[in-house]
């Protein structure tokens, strides 16, 4: 089925990891997407996010040709390590699920290789352009107005992929979007810390502690991404360099286990811990990808291998449709993401009941059974073979 407008037959909001997986996915089938992203290069390029990447995610890249940075520059991970009340192990859970691993890949050296290949083949990304409406979604062509240099201007496309997070314009444009979205709030934040330091293991590390998880996750090897859950009421102001170090090292803390080095830190973000699910994906032209589409919380790092996964699900249910003139995936797309999502929220909900204090009446019985829980597993491995198979994705 050819285009009726040549100039623009998809336009692309954001370029994150899942806006940027799309376009060069089209690019490659001979469909001409323009990538609109308010902020600037420098900034997408250096904006550090998520980094763990699973097995079926980097198969999927490789097979469209967009993992060639991420296998030249990252090895796999295979273990992680598990900490409570001065103990911990290692559970190899690559070893539990036929060496299905993560590659750790910080997320802003993936785009920044997205960017290049996508420009490289002749894709237009315009950074600094804010997309400020979408409008006649249920006509054959949506338009979309957007802000540059020139001042306002429009275009029109037979689809827009929403791929600008979960307060982008596309949301919003999507006046019933909430309608459709189920939520889950914890009663607790997370303190996302970025530090110039390195990391404190090879692995990935969860610690289980009564006053709330640490977590340690790999970015760089001169870099560490840790979280905090914090209590009630915490503002980011409440906690400082002295305090995140301390409580850092507390909380980690075991007799025989590396801590944490203070050093500089280069960012921190209070987040309430929260989860969503929307069901319905197409509003006319207009399909949300990604955190547009549902919002999960850090725990097993699934966020990006997520927003990913909707942009190769959404590139060929375009393709199909632009080649064939058959639409049954473009129709299907919102049942198809919210199967894989909804599966992968329960893990994600397994791991917050299996680290996180709780805000409940009963934390130290819930403490207790999360201690039986690690030492079924560090005595029986096997036992855990089904948090690493969805672990691992």
């Amino acid at each position: 089925m050819p285009w009726r407008n040549p100039e623009a037959p998809v336009v692309v909001v954001g370029a994150g990891p899942s806006g940027l997986v799309l376009a060069n996915i089209l690019h490659d089938n001979g469909i001409p997407a323009v990538v609109f992203e308010r902020s600037s290069r420098a900034h997408v390029e250096q904006r550090a996010r998520a980094g763990l990447i699973e097995h079926g995610t980097v198969q999927t890249l490789r097979e469209h040709g967009l993992a060639d940075g991420l296998l030249r520059s990252s090895g796999t991970h295979r273990r992680c390590e598990f900490r409570f009340d001065g103990e911990r192990f290692t559970l190899d859970y690559g070893l539990l699920n036929g060496d299905r691993a993560h590659y750790v890949y910080p997320q802003q050296f993936l785009v920044r290789d997205l960017i290049e290949r996508l420009l490289r083949i002749g894709g237009r990304i315009h950074f600094d352009t804010p997309v400020t409406a979408v409008s006649e979604l249920g006509a054959d062509e949506a338009v979309v107005g957007f802000s540059d240099t020139g001042g306002a201007r429009e275009l029109r496309a037979e689809f827009v992929a929403g791929c600008d997070g979960s307060l982008g314009v596309c949301r919003r444009m999507a006046a019933d979007a909430d309608r459709h979205t189920v939520t889950k709030e914890y009663g607790s934040s997370l303190l996302a810390i970025l530090s110039a330091t390195p990391p404190i293991t090879t692995d990935m590390v969860y610690a289980l502690h009564r006053d709330g998880c640490a977590i340690h996750a790999l970015r760089t090897p001169e870099t560490s991404r840790f979280y905090l859950q914090t209590a009630p009421g915490d503002e980011q102001a409440d906690w400082d360099e002295k305090r995140i170090w301390a409580e850092l090292r507390r909380r980690l803390s075991v007799a025989d286990g590396p801590l944490p080095s203070p050093g500089p830190i280069l960012e921190t973000t209070l987040f309430p811990m929260r989860s969503a699910v929307t069901e319905e994906l197409r509003y006319g032209r207009m399909f949300l990808v990604g955190d547009a589409a549902h919002i999960i919380t850090p725990f097993g790092g699934k966020g990006m291998n997520l927003a990913i996964a909707d942009a190769v699900e959404l590139a060929e249910a375009i393709r199909c449709a632009v080649r064939t003139g058959d639409d049954r995936l473009l129709a299907g797309y919102s049942s198809a993401v919210a199967r894989r999502v909804w599966a992968t929220q329960e893990f994600s909900h397994a791991m917050i009941d299996l680290l996180c204090t709780p805000r409940a009446e009963d934390p130290e019985f819930h403490h207790r059974l999360q201690v039986a829980r690690l030492k079924k597993w560090r005595a029986s491995p096997p036992s855990a073979t089904g948090f690493a198979k969805d672990y691992a994705g």
